[in-house]
């Protein structure tokens, strides 16, 4: 028996490694449209099972920085999974949902994107199936039972063509074989030729190197049909989260069981539609179509490899696999960019303009025009297409030209640098890097090294792996310190928890502070009980000693917990009756619903005491005040960018705030200035802000209400400026069209008057179509406002110098000097962003006339000293002199030494380099005289 499963599992082995072409086949049903396909899943497990479907969330992760994208639809589930979901929100309610997932596999673990267009079937952009039960609501027996019944009853796939594999254990670790999974199978009649077990690495999921893990098992289709040896393609991975990986590398079990399933849906239309490919179906077909009748091109044919002559058909894979990715992404607010999912976008963009105007030579402005193509076939899927499609044509379209232009350029540069080049010469990593996604054109390395290999020439590679190091070091420098991680509960602490019975932190003792007739704010007394103790390294323990961080967990707690963009409270706490030994609370962190307060105790502490909990009044202010200003900020953006502006993220502490925006411009001096003066106006007339829990649903279709890509929990707070919430929220009402209304648990001040004033001190687009603001409050405001000022009028008294004009080259330098120096103050001052971009374009014109005057000068002393020189050598053929000079700034742009050197060098079959003030060449001419003559004559002719 053990000889023939193993001889079963090597045939199984073999047919899933197997790289064939997919085979045409015919299912017993008729071939239903992929949107019908997505429509029959979704509908069965909703209507059948009684499963909720949820939307697809953005492909842009929540609060996740291991993903660059969302990859699979378990994603915006791992806080279930995690045992970190909030007991107030939507998804602590799900027992078994469904969904159609929108899914990127670019960059990072889950890479497709060089394999797209070279086989039939790899995506960047796919849309997962998937069903899930939480809590054990369902586990092996009933998931392998729904998914065979969709699959043979439903889609009417004949049994004979599916193969099933499951996990057969694995001795190193310990695990046991999954023989219930196996047996399911069996007992639903799957023969045990087609039922295989398979080790560690092809079915036991994991979803990192800690956390939640189990067997899992697939579904296969056999392309063969039984003809010949199976060639098997992975239908459905249905996941069994059992277990739980430690940070030690052992196996827990896991306290709760979990069923995670994935389904591809292009692959599983192929199937269903009897194509060859998932290219072939009705999913692709229409972009196919587009792309066909837009370039002129042969029809798509399907080839792949060496019968793909003049990679048309690979040309038309990528095309249309990356204008699907690029219209979803952008939709979800993933733009291209220079770091991070944006940097993986832009080379998506570029890949695909790349194929399309130099295989598919399309027009300029096609990858636009195929948007409304996505729209139509994903738009009834997935709304936001539709909503967006303006702006992903807008953005799609504008870097495409902007990517033509630097090829344009690029090519140019390439070819004036190689008529340089000896003919052993290796092309300048430097020249290169500047031609680079990562320098300044953007050009993929590989497009360089192509166009070079045209040319015959050999690109410095190890120079340029040594500038990629540099690059990689600088922006390592240059990126935001990542927050130190703080002490957290583990899914078996928050599972203890629960077991116990031990009810999520009452934190509503946060809201708990009053504004007084003289303007201060009082914060009210928190008095708790210390239910758990955690030891650094997050175990539970009873008690802590002297000098020990460790973590508290208590009742309840007037401390902010970090969450929302707004940092965390500081604080301390008392034993209740001993005031005089403080427990300093560094932070408070929410995990499941917990709150935890980080602290050191300079004594022992033990579970059970009576503790009081007094916040940092300073920080917990600074906060407020900076919350308040940033939805301030946010409706002025509104008001003055109009209503399609969103918040594309936040944070703040007491030392400034940062809000990310969505524009399709960088904002200009004067909006700036706008923006400010309408929060200004807010704070002046000093509004009520009013804070109401209200259900969640009550929130749905409120026009102008704001809010994020967030979990917010049910009830949700409302802060609403100027306006009561219970108004704001009314059917008939408009208020949040005029005023700020958003969803939002932060805390907030109860006036807007204690904002004091809002400055703009920084501005900067971080990907294309997302600006990044920069802003201080209150007396830090004030302060820039008077730097301000007093910048502005330095400026205007080196514009009064400049208008005097200069007595000599001395005092024309110095001013010139000094106009540099004013502008490296003001490119740093913290100053209003507005006055500074004003004073940055006077001054760019100020050392431009600068500039002027000085070599207005410098020709004039010229002239002088060249008179003297032709009276002191008066004969001779040539003259032979020191001439003393200030600078060196009187070469004039067209009459550059290199360009000098070069013309001259060129004639005698030689080349030259140098920069715009001194040259060197070589070359080989008999007739001296000749060489001399062709230096007078290209002299005289750019003088």
């Amino acid at each position: 028996m053990a000889a023939s499963v193993a001889a079963a599992a090597g045939r199984l082995r073999r047919a899933v490694g197997r790289s064939c072409p997919w085979q045409q086949f015919s299912t017993e049903s008729c071939s239903p449209h992929g949107a019908a396909v997505r429509d029959t899943f979704l509908s069965f497990f909703r209507d059948r099972h009684g499963h909720r479907l949820v939307p697809s969330a953005s492909v842009r992760p929540r609060g996740d920085h291991s993903l660059l994208f969302v990859n699979a639809g378990m994603n915006q589930f791992k806080p279930i999974f995690l045992g970190t979901v909030d007991p107030r929100s939507e998804m602590a309610g799900f027992r078994r949902v469904a969904n159609s997932q929108k899914c990127v596999r670019a960059g990072g673990r889950h890479n497709d994107l060089e394999d797209v267009g070279r086989d039939l079937s790899h995506h960047t952009f796919f849309e997962m199936l998937g069903n899930w039960a939480f809590g054990g609501d369902y586990f092996k027996e009933e998931a392998c039972g729904m998914a065979w019944e969709l699959l043979t009853q439903v889609y009417g796939i004949p049994e004979d063509r599916l193969w099933v594999s499951y996990f057969g254990g694995d001795s190193k670790t310990g695990l046991a074989p999954d023989l219930e999974t196996r047996d399911i199978w069996l007992s639903l009649g799957v023969p045990a030729g087609r039922v295989l077990s398979f080790g560690l690495q092809e079915n036991f999921w994991e979803m990192g190197d800690t956390g939640p893990c189990g067997p899992c098992t697939e579904i296969h289709y056999d392309l063969a049909g039984g003809v010949g040896a199976p060639q098997l393609v992975e239908l459905w991975n249905l996941v069994f989260m059992q277990h739980s990986r430690e940070a030690d590398g052992s196996l827990q079990p896991l306290p709760q069981r979990h069923v995670d399933t994935g389904m591809g849906l292009e692959r599983l239309v192929a199937v269903l539609q009897g194509k060859r490919s998932t290219y072939d179906t009705d999913l692709f077909s229409p972009l196919l179509s587009a792309i066909h009748q837009g370039c002129g091109v042969p029809p798509y044919s399907g080839r792949v490899g060496p019968a793909d002559e003049g990679r048309i058909d690979t040309a038309y894979r990528v095309v249309a696999d990356h204008i699907r990715t690029l219209s979803v992404c952008i939709a979800d607010g993933v733009f291209p960019g220079m770091s991070g999912a944006p940097l993986i976008l832009r080379r998506i963009l570029r890949r695909a303009v790349r194929f399309s105007t130099e295989v598919l030579r399309a027009p300029p402005g096609f990858l636009g025009s195929l948007v409304p193509v996505v729209v139509e076939t994903l738009g009834a899927a997935y709304p936001e297409l539709e909503k967006n499609s303006a702006q992903i044509t807008s953005l799609v379209s504008e870097d495409e030209a902007a990517f033509l232009a630097s090829l344009q350029r690029g090519r140019r540069i390439i070819d004036r640098t190689v008529k340089r080049l000896g003919p052993s010469d290796l092309f300048p990593a430097e020249v290169a890097w500047s031609l680079s996604l990562s320098g300044n054109l953007g050009i993929p390395l590989d497009l360089v090294e192509l166009m070079l290999a045209e040319k015959g020439v050999h690109l410095d590679t190890e120079g340029l792996e040594e500038l990629a190091q540099k690059e990689a070091q600088h922006r390592a420098r240059q990126a935001e310190p990542v927050p130190e991680e703080g002490l957290c509960l583990d899914v078996h602490a928050l599972e203890e928890l629960h077991r116990r019975g031990v009810p999520p932190t009452d934190d509503s003792p946060k809201y708990n502070y009053s504004l007084q007739p003289n303007g201060d704010y009082e914060f009210g007394l928190c008095e708790a009980q210390v239910l758990q103790l955690y030891s650094e390294d997050g175990t539970a323990v009873a008690s802590v000693g002297a000098g020990q961080r460790c973590g508290l967990l208590l009742d309840r707690t007037n401390f902010y917990a970090e969450q929302g963009g707004q940092a965390s409270d500081r604080g301390y706490l008392v034993r209740a009756g001993q005031q005089d030994v403080l427990f300093p609370v560094a932070r408070a962190q929410v995990c499941g619903g917990f709150i935890l307060h980080e602290a050191v105790a300079p004594e022992c502490l033990q579970v059970g005491e009576q503790v009081q909990l007094y916040v940092d009044k300073a920080w917990r202010m600074g906060c407020m005040v900076k919350h308040t200003a940033t939805h301030l900020l946010s409706w002025a953006l509104r008001e003055t960018l109009g209503p399609s502006t969103e918040q594309r993220g936040s944070h703040l502490n007491p030392e400034r705030l940062r809000f990310d925006v969505t524009t399709q411009v960088p904002l200009t001096a004067e909006q700036l200035r706008t923006v400010e003066g309408y929060v200004q106006e807010a704070v002046g007339q000093d509004k009520a802000v009013y804070m109401e829990e209200v259900p969640l649903a009550r929130t749905a279709h409120v026009p102008g209400l704001r809010s994020l890509d967030e979990v917010y929990p049910d009830p949700v707070r409302v802060v609403s400026v100027g306006v009561p919430v219970a108004h704001a929220l009314a059917p008939a009402s408009q208020a949040a069209l005029q005023t700020s209304v958003e969803l939002c648990c932060g805390t907030h001040l109860l006036r807007t008057g204690a904002v004091g004033d809002l400055v703009i001190i920084g501005d900067r687009q971080l990907v294309k179509g997302i600006t990044r603001l920069l802003a201080i409050t209150g007396e830090q405001a004030q302060q820039a406002r008077e730097l301000g000022q007093s910048l502005s009028q330095e400026v205007e008294a080196a514009r009064e110098r400049l208008s005097r004009g200069s007595r000599d080259l001395p005092e024309a330098h110095r001013l010139s000097k000094d106009i540099g120096r004013l502008t490296e103050v003001i490119d740093s001052a913290v100053m209003p962003q507005w006055q500074r971009q004003e004073l940055q374009t006077t001054l760019k014109m100020l050392q431009r006339r600068a500039n002027t005057a000085i070599r207005k000068l410098e020709k004039g002393q010229a002239a002088e000293k060249s008179q003297e020189l032709l009276k002191r050598h008066s004969e001779g053929p040539l003259i032979v002199d020191a001439v003393s000079v200030e600078s060196l700034s009187g070469a004039t742009p067209t009459f550059t030494a290199e360009a000098w050197a070069l013309a001259v060098c060129s004639r005698m079959g030689g080349k030259a380099w140098g920069s715009r003030v001194i040259a060197q060449g070589t070359g080989h001419t008999a007739d001296l005289e000749a060489a001399l003559g062709t230096a007078r004559a290209y002299a005289l002719s750019q003088l």
